[in-house]
């Protein structure tokens, strides 16, 4: 076995205890009263960052939650790669429903549980410990290696564009491991090939300057409500395509190889009705649900409210009306195009009687995808197939991960997610857990991977 295996093995117990200790940090991007407790994880991660010969670790200020920065660059000739991931968690509510307190974790039956464990502190640990074992072995690493280590992923990293684009120099790599994903299962792997942008927007519909009695004035007076529902009505043909006019212009088209990749993932309608307690699957016409899933876009209302919400009747004819919308993007979608495309929409369609405001909050994130031949993705395979003994399924996220659109952006680079959560560790749910094999497999194959890396020739690395 390789020295830095007999390493890890050799201080499991400290390792697990050390990551104990970062789980107890409640470091809540989302709320402002715990805004102490991220700039204290940040100062966990570079304290830990220095202690396992990272060098020229710090923490660099954003507008608002920290960024941690360390590297080691002792390995000419060789590729760079930069391991990304966040120390900032998810809220815990509902409280009432964690059978243990989020920050206080817990070792049961093989499973740490804890707010942040498994998204994302378990995983981004993983590359801090493996970096350790080389330097403490080897006295060096395979390829050169550079870390990023955010505090407002939560939150969307709102402040992240314009740091990379402002530490661009000091970014530059050949490629991206992100330390914050996953895996298919426990017993199957899988790579990420794109994960898919987002964009929000509000609507506001104001009819009458205040609530009315609807005995008096139903049916003379527009219902801002129903103008709204007229609005969102009108945003979908009734084979599921979304009506905005363009809405589909940029959109990348699947490749036939991507479609055959995508059908090998398994898919088992009746468990995936079951595990959400839904009776039939609906959708885009001509695509496959993890098709829809994952590569093509969407619209979606989040959220709509207006007018009496309490318990009984009260016979009112409301003045206003809101309601949320989110569409999920993939490439080349533009966030501010699409949202534009959306508002000319909404605005062709307002009823009489009620007026219309349509915001774009200054949140978003731009599509991913990366091609099937990266050597980021070759040298991942490899690793994941020996580890796991079966050829890892190309998936897609349906999600989005903002940085690694932003990392391509202003990179260059592309991002391999590099991870090992698994679907049921309840992210961002009461009772979140990492297994405690999962981080041990992260271990090996972060050291393989690094490993892998440093073999290949920088030429092609940087292709």
């Amino acid at each position: 076995m390789p020295l830095w295996n007999d390493y890890l093995e050799s201080h499991r117990d400290r390792h697990l205890k050390e990551l104990f200790d970062f789980l107890r940090i409640p470091s809540i991007s989302s709320l402002p009263e715990h805004a102490a407790d991220v700039a204290k994880a940040a100062e966990w991660v570079e304290n830990r960052m220095k202690a396992a010969g990272i060098e020229s670790v710090e923490i660099l200020p954003t507008v608002g939650h920290p960024v941690v920065y360390g590297e080691w660059l002792h390995a000419p000739g060789r590729p760079t790669v930069l391991i990304y991931g966040h120390f900032d968690t998810q809220p815990v509510d509902p409280i009432a429903l964690w059978e243990s307190p989020p920050f206080e974790p817990t070792l049961r039956n093989g499973r740490i549980h804890a707010r942040g464990a498994t998204d994302d502190k378990g995983n981004m640990f993983i590359p801090i410990a493996v970096t350790e074992a080389f330097l403490n072995t080897a006295g060096s690493l395979p390829l050169n290696v550079k870390f990023l280590f955010e505090g407002q992923e939560e939150i969307g990293s709102p402040q992240l564009p314009d740091f990379v684009s402002r530490q661009r120099d000091r970014l530059q790599c050949d490629l991206i491991l992100s330390a914050d994903g996953g895996q298919w299962r426990e017993d199957e792997p899988c790579l990420v090939m794109g994960t898919r942008g987002l964009v929000p927007i509000f609507l506001d519909v104001q009819g009458p300057d205040h609530d009315l009695h609807s005995g008096t004035y139903g049916g003379t007076i527009a219902n801002p409500i129903h103008a709204l529902a007229r609005i969102l009505y009108s945003m979908h043909h009734p084979d599921g395509r979304v009506a905005v006019r363009g809405f589909y212009d940029d959109v990348q088209p699947l490749s036939e190889e991507e479609r055959a990749g995508i059908a090998r993932v398994p898919f088992d309608e009746g468990g995936y009705l079951s595990a959400v307690g839904a009776s039939a699957l609906v959708g885009e016409d001509g695509f496959t649900t993890w098709e829809r899933a994952w590569y093509r876009p969407t619209l979606e209302v989040n959220g709509i409210y207006g007018g009496f919400q309490g318990t009984g009747v009260k016979t009112v004819l409301p003045s206003t009306a809101h309601a949320k919308i989110t569409c999920r993007l993939v490439p080349d979608q533009d966030p501010t195009r699409v949202a534009d495309l959306v508002i000319e929409h909404v605005m062709k369609n307002v009823p009489p009687g009620v007026r219309v405001t349509a915001r774009r909050p200054e949140t978003g994130a731009v599509p991913y995808r990366i091609p099937p031949d990266h050597f980021g993705l070759e040298a991942a395979r490899s690793v994941l197939r020996d580890l796991y003994g079966r050829e890892p399924l190309p998936v897609g996220m349906g999600g989005t991960i903002p940085v690694n659109g932003i990392f391509l952006r202003e990179l260059g680079v592309y991002t391999v997610v590099f991870a090992f959560s698994l679907p049921d560790e309840r992210q961002h749910s009461p009772n979140e857990f990492i297994r405690v094999s999962s981080i041990e497999r992260g271990l090996r194959a972060y050291a393989r991977i690094l490993e892998e890396l440093g073999r290949r020739d920088i030429a092609r690395a940087g292709a």
